[in-house]
């Protein structure tokens, strides 16, 4: 029996249930009352939809004490949510110009547990430019790590061998919602945005995906990726 693609696309078609989703893809666990305010619908009409979403395999639930918590189930259903809004933004708004109007969720954001944005697509050049990533499979979504990006992320404190463990692919390109070129996802991507919030270059916007790079911040990240000299706007 084929996979229900109906049943997938109707949970997601609806608009209250978008909007929550969307509010999801910062990687951050939301509770019921916070996702309502998103949607901007009532905690009862919220909890429904937040059950069809959870019984749809889309979200899970975290409990901590009293209180629930709903995330994306994984790094699949954000890259479709991703996809999607690729798509929707090109159909419906041909001459819009394309991504967030907010100068700071184009310049760098969280995609679930990766960055993206101008910023991301700009590393992700940088990568291809100094062949660390080769472009093989690169339309498939697909990006190969080469045996120099391999020792150059191996010096910058990259454990290959934890990262190898995981299911998902080591490194991989996502199309940019805002940019319309890939960006570096993957276990890959993920540590990369870790690696920033850990020494401080960047923190994330408390009611967006939004990330703010510090003038310090955003030059050491150009540094350290061979980056061209980038504009500040949008950081602190």
């Amino acid at each position: 029996m084929e996979p229900n693609i109906s049943f997938v696309a109707g949970l997601i078609g609806d608009a209250t249930r978008a909007s929550m989703l969307t509010a999801l893809m910062g990687g951050k666990a939301l509770t019921a009352t916070e996702l309502a305010i998103e949607a901007g619908i009532t905690s009862q009409t919220a909890s429904s939809h937040l059950s069809k979403l959870v019984d749809g395999q889309l979200l899970i639930v975290r409990k901590q004490g009293r209180h629930k918590y709903f995330q994306l189930k994984g790094s699949d259903v954000a890259q479709l949510l991703e996809m999607l809004l690729n798509i929707t933004s090109k159909t419906t708004h041909s001459k819009t110009v394309t991504g967030p109007s907010d100068p700071r969720l184009r310049q760098a954001r969280v995609c679930y547990d990766h960055l993206a944005g101008e910023l991301s697509v700009a590393l992700f050049n940088s990568l291809i430019k100094n062949e660390w990533i080769g472009d093989n499979g690169i339309n498939d979504n697909e990006a190969r790590l080469t045996v120099t990006g391999k020792a150059f992320f191996t010096e910058l404190g990259v454990d290959f061998n934890i990262l190898s463990t995981s299911k998902r692919p080591i490194c991989k390109a996502c199309l940019d919602w805002s940019e319309r070129r890939s960006h570096l996802a993957g276990a890959l991507g993920q540590w990369v945005l870790n690696d920033i919030f850990n020494k401080g270059w960047a923190s994330k916007d408390l009611d967006s995906r939004a990330i703010h790079f510090t003038p310090a911040g955003l030059k050491l990240f150009a540094k350290k990726y061979d980056l061209p000299l980038l504009s500040t706007q949008g950081s602190q």
